[in-house]
């Protein structure tokens, strides 16, 4: 082998990055933004939970002490204020109503007579008063749902230790609203059908187009009668038909595989998916423009993969982005797509509780869109 040859193709190659300064942009740019959003992704605690609490426990005076006590206030006092936030019901219909509409993620529930029972079990184990504080939540988003568990469990805690002796009380959160008996997976999967189809349609147009146009393929379509928007149109039909064929495959293995749940109606979800590839088509061949060749194309792949894996709630759950990166993942067309899917599967609901997921999805595809024909029809000139 002769280095020096060797040598002369490394120059080479650096001559032509010199010369290609979006290209090395490119190189510098994804590995920085990978770094930031997986730090800044990953940093944070699920926070902002919006929950209700029934408190049917009227508290009692202390026999010996001769005060009022209210364990249950006690108990709601000590929830930690960043990861929840409560607000006071006044019945359990109304609790369970706010929670079926997406408007909050749990009620809380203390029975009756509850810190009278509990004073009352403390003294004597048999006393058969109720004690059990029922928690009944949205396990949609089982990290979410975890960790509004986790947050009563540790009040319950920290009110045993203000009080100084163990309180024998427990937490019910066996009756879910919204998923009950979910797994992560049955979380997981619906993000993932949206992930794959938006990463894949969004990529293979991006790519497929650099190559129409690098090939001259593209400059001979528009040598003919053909308009810019029936090339579009084209294109969306085309992946949306990928998109739904790629979403089937992923269910077929989620239920034969991973025995997901899936509550609502399948469909709706398909939909979603076909109305996300139809955004994701528009956003590739946007980004096409800015790429003149296929190297060039693959190298938007991290800023692609990455922002849309971690901040659209796909396998971290929003409520745990720090607040104020949290406005990005709205910005973001898969973070819709993923919410709307998973509200179908394991939620159940239809279009009119998702349809400003669907809006939003709309507004992003009808832009793109717009965009993408005007980029078509600026490069024609």
């Amino acid at each position: 082998m002769n280095i020096h040859r060797a040598l002369a193709i490394t120059r080479r190659i650096f001559r032509g990055l010199r010369r290609d300064r979006r290209t090395v942009a490119l190189m510098f740019l994804a590995p920085i933004v990978a770094m930031c959003v997986f730090g800044l992704a990953f940093s944070g605690d699920v926070e902002d939970v919006k929950v209700v609490v029934v408190n049917l426990d009227a508290g009692f005076t202390h026999p010996e002490l001769n005060v009022p006590v209210s364990f249950s206030q006690a108990i709601v006092s000590n929830f930690d204020k960043e990861v929840l936030k409560v607000d006071p019901v006044a019945d359990v219909e109304e609790g369970v109503r706010l929670v079926r509409e997406g408007s909050a993620y749990a009620v809380i529930i203390f029975p009756e007579r509850f810190s009278e029972s509990l004073y009352m079990k403390s003294q004597n184990p048999s006393y058969s008063g109720d004690t059990t504080i029922q928690v009944r939540e949205d396990r949609s988003n089982v990290n979410v749902a975890n960790a509004i568990t986790k947050s009563v469990s540790d009040a319950i805690l920290k009110t045993a230790q203000d009080v100084g002796q163990d309180l024998p009380m427990k937490v019910d959160a066996e009756d879910a609203i919204y998923g009950k008996g979910a797994k992560f997976m049955d979380f997981f999967v619906p993000g993932i059908m949206a992930f794959v189809v938006f990463m894949l349609t969004t990529l293979l147009t991006l790519i497929s187009f650099v190559g129409e146009r690098t090939s001259g393929n593209l400059e001979r379509l528009q040598s003919t009668p053909l308009r810019e928007s029936e090339l579009v149109v084209g294109y969306a039909i085309a992946f949306s038909i990928i998109g739904m064929l790629q979403t089937v495959v992923l269910l077929v293995i989620g239920v034969a595989a991973f025995d997901i749940m899936i509550v609502g109606n399948i469909v709706l979800a398909f939909a979603v998916i076909a109305l996300l590839a139809i955004v994701s088509l528009s956003l590739g061949i946007l980004l096409s423009s800015l790429a003149k060749r296929e190297a060039q194309a693959i190298q938007f792949f991290p800023l692609i993969v990455l922002p849309t894996f971690l901040l659209a709630g796909i396998f971290w759950p929003v409520e745990a982005i720090p607040g104020w990166l949290r406005p990005l993942s709205y910005a973001i067309p898969p973070s819709y797509a993923v919410d709307a899917t998973r509200s179908v599967m394991l939620r159940g609901w239809g279009i009119g509780e998702i349809w400003i997921d669907i809006v939003a999805l709309c507004g992003f595809a009808g832009a793109f869109l717009i965009v993408a024909i005007l980029s078509l029809k600026r490069g024609r000139r």
